[in-house]
């Protein structure tokens, strides 16, 4: 058993997806990602014709590791990088969010927190979110779509960072000024839904937030 070859494998997995985790979900970094993709599944093809014969085992290994380990990071690559960003500047964004004026609608407090969108569809929007009262603390947990008092259409998901503090996902082609007329029935749109077990992941394309 050569152990070296199931960790080549995860190392891999971790340099191709390192630039999504990094720069978020633009078109740019869709495309640096597939690029190494390609060049590090060549490479571990090379790798695999080479040590089959004489090393089965640590080369099946290796390509399941890469397989479960791209799987996982794709999985969890947005919360990793919202929880780094946070981490890194959470000051400076609770300074900018807090600065705000109070609304009178009763709507809680917020900034563009990151976005992607390509042309054919459609803009999806990430809100940071103050929530004072820790209303949003329910739907967190859930993790599932809803209408959530403070914030004006139905959301696909809703994190949570710290107390009070909350990262909010749009369906694409919604915002915090422009519901379309689905959402504010709490009923989204056919071209809003997403189905099967990935349903919560983001569309890929062009980042379009202006917090960094």
């Amino acid at each position: 058993m050569n152990w070296r070859l199931p960790l080549y494998g995860a190392l891999a997995a971790i340099l191709v997806l390192l630039p999504k985790i990094v720069f978020g979900n633009d078109v740019g970094t869709i495309f640096v990602t597939m690029l190494l993709g390609a060049i590090v599944c060549v490479a571990l093809l090379i790798v695999a014709v080479l040590k089959i014969r004489r090393q089965t085992i640590s080369t099946l290994l290796m390509v399941t590791i890469f397989c479960a380990v791209c799987w996982a990071l794709v999985r969890i690559s947005d919360d990793v990088r919202s929880l780094c960003r946070w981490t890194v500047r959470k000051n400076a964004y609770k300074s900018e969010v807090l600065a705000q004026p109070s609304s009178t609608d009763g709507r809680l407090k917020h900034m563009e927190w990151d976005g992607w969108g390509f042309v054919g569809s459609g803009d999806t929007v990430v809100y940071l979110v103050f929530d004072p009262n820790d209303s949003l603390a329910a739907a967190a947990r859930i993790g599932s779509p809803g209408k959530f008092r403070g914030i004006p259409c139905e959301v696909l998901r809703v994190r949570r960072l710290e107390n009070q503090w909350y990262t909010v996902l749009f369906y694409t082609d919604t915002d915090w000024g422009h519901c379309d007329q689905n959402s504010q029935t709490g009923v989204a749109s056919p071209s809003h839904s997403l189905t099967g077990p990935n349903h919560d992941l983001p569309q890929y394309g062009r980042r379009v937030g202006t917090a960094r």
